[in-house]
């Protein structure tokens, strides 16, 4: 017998390791994922590259958390080829309404240009995906994203797999094995998203960055 796929199977799923996909926008069946070689961003070892840094300080955009959390996973839906369709929209939905999935959106004026959301359990942020429309966009995204979940005590941030974007910014792939250990300690650690409070400037994210990696 198939269980209904509900928030509370999802979260289970994530403490166990796995994630859900579709084939497309419009597949309604969801499977489970448990990849072999696992992504995954040290929090230690993000990487802001010079010319990101220098956009940052200019500033050309507004950060917010959790202002439009529907909007980002419309974002990253809005591509030819999408894992996210209706039934992954309506459980991460539920998710954030619940206080277990994010967002880190980025604003130009009152335009959504970019952002990146996720799952929060324990010390573990479980990565789903990200969308920029201006450049640089989801990278600073990523940016105010690493630095929440730095101060707010978290150990692990899964990307699930590596592209050479994340890996660009820092990302590295370890084995199935090696994430799980990971995971378990990050589980039994505790972490709050929304320690950070308010958003900080760039300077002060870059500040930081600096100080850590």
């Amino acid at each position: 017998m198939t269980l209904p796929l509900t928030p509370e199977l999802l979260l289970r799923a994530y403490m166990a390791g796995i994630f859900p996909m579709a084939e497309g926008r419009d597949d309604e069946e969801v499977f489970w994922v448990d990849p072999r070689k696992r992504g995954i961003l040290p929090l230690d070892g993000f990487h802001i590259s010079h010319s990101l840094a220098r956009h940052m300080r200019a500033e050309p955009f507004r950060i917010t958390v959790d202002t439009d959390f529907s909007g980002v996973l419309r974002g990253c839906a809005d591509r030819d080829e999408t894992w996210i369709n209706d039934t992954i929209h309506r459980l991460y939905m539920a998710l954030h309404m619940t206080g277990f999935a994010h967002a880190v959106e980025v604003w130009q004026d009152d335009e959504l240009v970019g952002g990146v959301y996720g799952v929060a359990i324990g010390g573990a942020f479980f990565g789903e995906s990200m969308f920029s429309r201006r450049t640089n966009a989801s990278k600073i995204a990523l940016a105010y994203l690493v630095d929440r979940l730095r101060i707010g005590g978290f150990s692990l941030l899964d990307t699930q797999f590596i592209t050479p974007h994340l890996a660009s910014l820092g990302g590295i792939e370890i084995s199935r094995a090696a994430y799980k250990k990971l995971l378990e300690r990050a589980l039994k650690s505790k972490a709050d998203f929304m320690a950070q409070g308010e958003t900080p400037s760039a300077q002060d994210v870059l500040q930081r960055n600096t100080q850590t990696s």
